[in-house]
């Protein structure tokens, strides 16, 4: 591959980045989170299938490692006992491309079975798509065009994915005042545990 191959693939991803919708609805999803999660004690459980299993998986732990207690529910597992993890007061964050993942749609109707008054934040590409119109929030993705040559491997439509995660995380980090001691108390070990210790004694 080439060094100009190479540079269009890396513009081609930051304007897709770039294009993420900027809506109020961060701050709603980031609100309904504070809420639930450091109100009311429930956690943030996020699902996704596929590629955006992976990154909801992702997210679930980044949040848990900076003060947000979250967890990565398989919506095929969720099928077959899993769903018993959501209880009342808890969230939902769902992640699919097309918004009408068959696995994440009935995700959605078994956990209102189970805990009709749940809320969801939906993260995808296509507004009007099930999963869109079933949300109480929707954070859209803009749609890129995958980079990948035949424009069906989730590849772009991943980073954004992540992107609009790391904003949640970010914000709801800002809304929590979660600081270096929180962060120390969550992460000991390795190189980040031994900075943010360190960091720690300035605060």
């Amino acid at each position: 591959m080439s060094n100009e191959a190479i540079a269009c693939i890396l513009q081609q991803e930051a304007e897709a980045v770039l294009n993420i919708p900027v809506t109020t609805g961060y701050e709603e999803a980031v609100t309904l989170i504070v809420k639930y999660v450091h109100e009311l004690g429930g956690k943030l459980i996020t699902s996704g299938m596929g590629k955006a299993g992976q990154i909801a998986m992702n997210i679930a732990t980044t949040f848990s490692s900076t003060g947000t207690p979250a967890f990565f529910l398989h919506p095929s597992e969720a099928q077959h006992g899993d769903l018993g993890i959501i209880r009342n007061n808890d969230i939902m964050l769902l992640i699919s491309n097309s918004g009408k993942t068959r696995e994440l749609v009935e995700l959605v109707e078994l956990t209102r079975g189970l805990v009709p008054d749940m809320k969801f934040v939906v993260i995808t590409s296509n507004p009007e798509s099930p999963l869109a119109k079933d949300a109480d929030i929707c954070l859209l993705t803009g749609a890129p065009q995958e980079v990948c040559p035949l424009g069906l491997t989730p590849t772009t439509s991943t980073t954004v994915m992540t992107v609009i995660g790391d904003i949640l995380v970010v914000g709801t980090m800002k809304r929590i005042n979660f600081s270096n001691k929180d962060y120390a108390k969550r992460h000991h070990g390795g190189y980040l545990g031994s900075k943010s210790r360190e960091q720690s004694k300035h605060e």
